[in-house]
Parts: structure tokens; sequence; C-alpha cells
């Protein structure tokens, strides 16, 4: 048990530059304590005190503006940075040394039973407002972007952005974690191909537009003999001949 509370307080140590002392983080860190109070609650949940459970995460959700049902399934050295607004669904289940920023929901699609939330793989980072809804999995090592919507499988070492979520990759690599500065942009990555394909496009017809005035000066330039013979031809005609 105080194995567990140790490297929780290890874990914020490791994410966050921002902590100093081992005091501050245990009074002042409210992920931490949602973590703590969900593991109480937790453990009452798995002994069927349902009733006592949801009290204890309710407290928690008021002293700490995150709400984690006390059936969520949480690995070790999960870190919550800030956490206000941070919901954690009641089929959900996260691996070890996951990171969730604020406004983070771990959510359901609908009112069906049994599982309908997502699992988490370990080593995930979720951004800030990002919403991860229904029952499938994020694989390993993988980012969820900030305000991203993710509703499909994220695949292992991946890194996903935009409403809908799409995956995408940093110059075929992995994104660095917590680096949320070289997450791309779907949609400007949409644009700069469609800037590709418009500079394409201008080069064709800039080809075809000197082809055909090459053309057209070849037809002139063959064209300007022919008529100076034609000229000669009705001159010959009108002045009777060669005389």
């Amino acid at each position: 048990m105080f194995r567990r509370l140790k490297s929780d307080i290890q874990a914020v140590f490791d994410n966050d530059p921002a902590a100093r002392s081992w005091l501050e983080v245990i009074f002042t860190y409210s992920g931490l304590h949602a973590i703590w109070a969900h593991r109480i609650a937790h453990a009452l949940y798995k002994r069927k005190f349902y009733t006592l459970a949801r009290i204890i995460s309710q407290f928690s959700r008021f002293m700490t503006g995150i709400e984690i049902h006390p059936g969520a399934k949480i690995g070790d050295r999960l870190f919550i940075d800030h956490g206000m607004g941070v919901v954690i669904g009641e089929t959900c289940e996260i691996g070890d040394d996951v990171v969730i920023y604020q406004g983070v929901t771990l959510g359901g699609t609908g009112k069906e039973k049994g599982k309908r939330h997502p699992t988490i793989g370990n080593n995930v980072v979720i951004g800030s407002g990002a919403k991860v809804l229904g029952s499938f999995k994020v694989g390993d090592n993988s980012n969820i972007g900030a305000n991203s919507v993710v509703v499909r499988e994220v695949p292992p070492n991946s890194t996903v952005v935009g409403i809908p979520g799409r995956v995408v990759r940093s110059n075929g690599q992995r994104v660095d974690r917590l680096d949320h500065t070289k997450i791309p942009d779907p949609i400007m990555e949409m644009f700069r191909g469609m800037q590709r394909e418009i500079d394409a496009l201008r080069g064709e017809l800039e080809a075809l537009r000197r082809e055909a005035e090459s053309r057209e000066t070849a037809n002139r330039d063959a064209a300007e003999p022919e008529q100076a013979g034609d000229g000669l031809h009705k001159l010959k005609i009108t002045t009777g001949g060669d005389a």
C-alpha cells in the first residue's frame, strides 16, 4: 500500500516540473487527492458497498473537481494534471504511467449495459479537453491531442488529433510525450496538400500554355512561305507571266 502511495507521488515529480517538495505534492495536488480517494472508493465498490463508494467519489468530486466512478480500474502512477473537469466512467480501464490533463472525458456513447467506456493502454498522454467516447482501446504509447474527440480504436504508438480524431504522425515517428507543440494539425496538412496539388496543376497549365504558344509560332512560321508563294503567283498572273 505505502509503496503504491509513494509511486503515485513520484509520478507527480516525473511529469510536473513545477513540483518542488513531497509536502507540497501531498497537500496541494488535487489530482493526487482524487486518485487516493478513488482507491478507497474502488475497494468498497469491489466489496459491493456501492452507495458508500459513490458517496466517497462524489465528495472527492466536490473537493477536487475530478469525477472518477468507483467502478473504474486505474493502474499505477496515473498523473492527473490540474484535473478540473476530468470525468472517468464506470467501466473505464486505465493502464500504468498515464497522463491526463484538465477537462478530459473518458465516457460512453449510449445507455447500453456492460463495457461502454474506453480502455487506456500504458504510457498514454491525453491532452486538455479531449473526449474519448466508447468501448474501445487506446494503444500503448499513444498521444491524444487537446480537444480531440476520439470515437474509434487507436493503434499503439499513435498520435490522434481533430474532431473526429484522426491518427497522424510527425515525420513518420511518434511525437515525444508531453510535447504538445509537435502534434500535427490534420486540417493544415489537408490545406498544404491542396496547395501542393494547385501548384502542380498550375505547372501543368503553364507547360500546356507554352506548348500551345510554340505550336502556334511553328504554324505561323510554316504559313509565311506559303503566303509569300501565293503572292508571287498572283503577281505573275496579273503581269502576264514572266514578261
